[in-house]
């Protein structure tokens, strides 16, 4: 006589295993998610290793000659002296790349003039101020013999195209001054460029407009005297180093140093 299958049991069976698997499964995900690797100031120094990324620019960054120098270098290595650490600078001006690096503790510190603004500050920590400055336009000074004239006023920058390093501060801010002026500015960003680089190629007449910040513009106008800076595009702002949201003990030690270093190097 054949046995009758039980096909109710075996269901039931087969069910209780593949929810015990989904439940494992769970478990051991959940597990995962909360496994987060901290790299805070007592994790940076029990390595002896911090990891700063800054910008190429003749102001923060640069050869002179055969050696470094530059405001942001100089920062860093005062950085290196107090804390005792040793300080890895990497050179990256793409301000994504950066971030990306921050988030992923690649880096640990973003030492350049960021301006602090509040779409920043949900990404990123911020020191106390470092430097203060603003946006500027940057054209080509007319010929005598040329039909144009430089713009003045910003009303005037209305159906005209603009360039911007990638995610540069800038983009918002001229944004809002299309809005302001009830007329489009076109703004193209130029990922692979950096606002120096921009300079160039309006003194060079690639392209007319770019919009940079203004110590940077002022430093460059001594290479390109046909440039002109002189036209405002923002208010004066604060820039500031920044750190990643989950290293608060950090950036309150970068906030003694840097006060420090304003104190004794960047008084007037």
């Amino acid at each position: 006589m054949k046995k009758k299958i039980n096909y109710k049991d075996k269901f039931y069976s087969i069910a209780s295993i593949i929810l015990t698997i989904v439940l494992l499964l769970y478990i051991t995900s959940s597990y995962n998610k909360r496994i987060v690797v901290v790299r805070d100031f007592p994790e940076i120094m029990q390595k002896g290793k911090i990891n700063i990324v800054t910008e190429y620019n003749s102001i923060d960054y640069y050869l002179a000659g055969d050696t470094i120098a530059g405001l942001q270098y100089d920062i860093c290595k005062y950085i290196e002296k107090r804390s005792g650490l040793e300080a890895d600078i990497f050179v990256e001006n793409n301000m994504d790349i950066c971030i990306n690096g921050l988030e992923n503790k690649t880096y640990d510190i973003i030492a350049r003039n960021i301006p602090v603004t509040n779409e920043k500050k949900k990404l990123l920590l911020f020191t106390i101020p470092i430097t203060q400055s603003k946006l500027v336009l940057i054209q080509r000074k007319p010929f005598p013999d040329d039909s144009f004239s430089l713009i003045r006023n910003q009303i005037d920058l209305a159906y005209k195209e603009v360039y911007v390093p990638k995610k540069s501060a800038a983009i918002l801010r001229l944004r809002n001054l299309s809005e302001e002026i009830a007329e489009p500015i076109y703004i193209k960003e130029i990922e692979d460029y950096s606002a120096e680089q921009l300079i160039g190629m309006v003194a060079n007449s690639q392209i007319d407009y770019a919009v940079v910040d203004k110590e940077l513009a002022s430093k460059n106008s001594e290479l390109y005297p046909e440039i002109d800076s002189e036209t405002d595009i923002s208010f004066t702002h604060f820039q500031a180093w920044a750190v990643r949201k989950s290293s608060p003990v950090l950036l309150d030690s970068l906030n003694i140093w840097l006060s420090d270093f304003k104190k004794e190097h960047l008084q007037d």
